[in-house]
């Protein structure tokens, strides 16, 4: 019967705390979640980086693709803003092999990394989220 006591109060308790959590979705619009803004990616667009830059305002060096649109070619890329409303895919090559590579950007300013360096050779966007 202790056991069960104990049971309820820890569910009570945890339900207290859920009530009073902040929704997952309460981010300011513009503001990364991976911790960094925008930088010099203009509004309403998709901008890929060459390097590993994060400072909290986002990277300040030109990005080698802006974007807002489908997008074929061949750039280096590590770092992205997505500033649009629809989430793209990135896809290309590990840089210097041939090891296809796919990434979700998701929509409404979000930024991000690709891990590792990454031949961009398309930017697709997607109807529903990725």
């Amino acid at each position: 019967m202790r056991l069960k006591s104990i049971a309820i109060a820890i569910a009570a308790s945890v339900a207290g705390l859920l009530a009073t959590a902040p929704a997952a979705s309460a981010a300011a619009p513009g503001v990364s979640i991976q911790g960094w803004g925008s930088g010099n990616c203009p509004q309403g667009m998709l901008c890929i980086w060459p390097n590993w830059n994060h400072p909290p305002q986002g990277p300040v060096e030109t990005p080698s693709l802006t974007t807002n649109s489908e997008w074929t070619g061949s750039i280096q890329g590590f770092n992205f803003y997505n500033g649009t409303g629809r989430d793209a895919v990135i896809s290309g090559f590990t840089f210097g092999s041939s090891i296809p590579f796919k990434n979700c950007a998701p929509a409404g300013g979000t930024g991000g990394d690709l891990y590792i360096p990454v031949n961009v050779t398309k930017v697709t966007w997607q109807l529903t989220p990725c």
